[in-house]
């Protein structure tokens, strides 16, 4: 598919990782309507996990206002789903707080090595602007372009991204009021079904990452059935540390493969 500019000549702006070679490269004139374009398979890959969030949150007492709101505030769905969790174990905020930086610290490793390929138009208000959305897969489709990214074209990943999860969140909501409870408890497994298609390829490649998710969730399963007195914020981030540092114990990454990915 090609735009056309002046004179009849065709305007390219190369979309990089996202063209296979030998196919056809899609040109654009914008670097916001490519940003918007390379996100379309992220919003539609939100749109049914945020679905499940929307219906967790309303089976966990809170209202489509709460739900919506926490969506708009947040892009992370793990960070959103242990959120949502303490607050309807009635956790203090101490426990919200640390339960979020144990998911989420790794958004600020993400931003910090996306920040090297950000061009000049790039400002300190657009840097703190962008930083509210660079979840997984902005971060994997934004670091696979070719050269540097403009702020236009991160700023229309994220607003379709945004846009994905959040309408996802909206329908869930509403689904969560009206549909039978038989119905809402099938939806809920969605979000439970993304968290493994996250690990299970990942495992499948490293003993490091496989052990870390069976540590996990034993743990989870003790504190569980074991300790049902500490709260589930706590038991998360006591569950996340353990595992993360007997994988990293156990398994280091070589030197070789840690220079290689940086």
């Amino acid at each position: 598919m090609l735009f056309f500019g002046k004179c009849g000549r065709i305007s390219r702006y190369d979309i990089g990782a996202a063209s296979a070679p030998g196919k056809d490269v899609l040109t654009l004139k914008s670097p916001f309507v490519k940003g918007i374009y390379d996100g379309i398979p992220i919003a539609l890959g939100y749109l049914p996990v945020s679905f499940g969030f929307g219906i967790l949150a309303i089976r966990s007492g809170l209202s489509v206002l709460a739900a919506i709101s926490i969506s708009v505030t947040n892009l992370t769905s793990a960070g959103q789903v242990a959120g949502v969790a303490v607050i309807a174990a009635g956790g203090s905020y101490l426990e919200m707080a640390l339960t979020q930086l144990v998911i989420n610290i790794r958004y600020a490793l993400m931003g910090i090595s996306l920040s090297q390929k950000l061009d000049s138009s790039f400002r300190t208000p657009q840097r703190l602007l962008t930083a509210y959305g660079i979840p997984d897969e902005i971060f994997a489709v934004a670091s696979a372009q070719p050269g540097l990214i403009s702020a236009a074209y991160l700023a229309g990943l994220i607003v379709i991204a945004f846009f994905g999860w959040t309408l996802g969140t909206v329908l869930g909501a509403a689904a969560g009021q009206i549909l039978p409870e038989l119905i809402t408890n099938a939806m809920g497994i969605v979000l439970y079904a993304m968290f493994l298609a996250i690990v299970l390829p990942a495992a499948k490649k490293s003993k490091g990452i496989l052990l870390a998710a069976l540590l996990a969730a034993g743990c989870s399963v003790l504190f569980r059935y074991g300790f049902p007195a500490v709260s589930s914020g706590f038991a998360v981030i006591i569950c996340a540390v353990a595992a993360a540092a007997a994988g990293a114990l156990l398994f280091p990454v070589p030197e070789e493969q840690e220079a290689s990915a940086t």
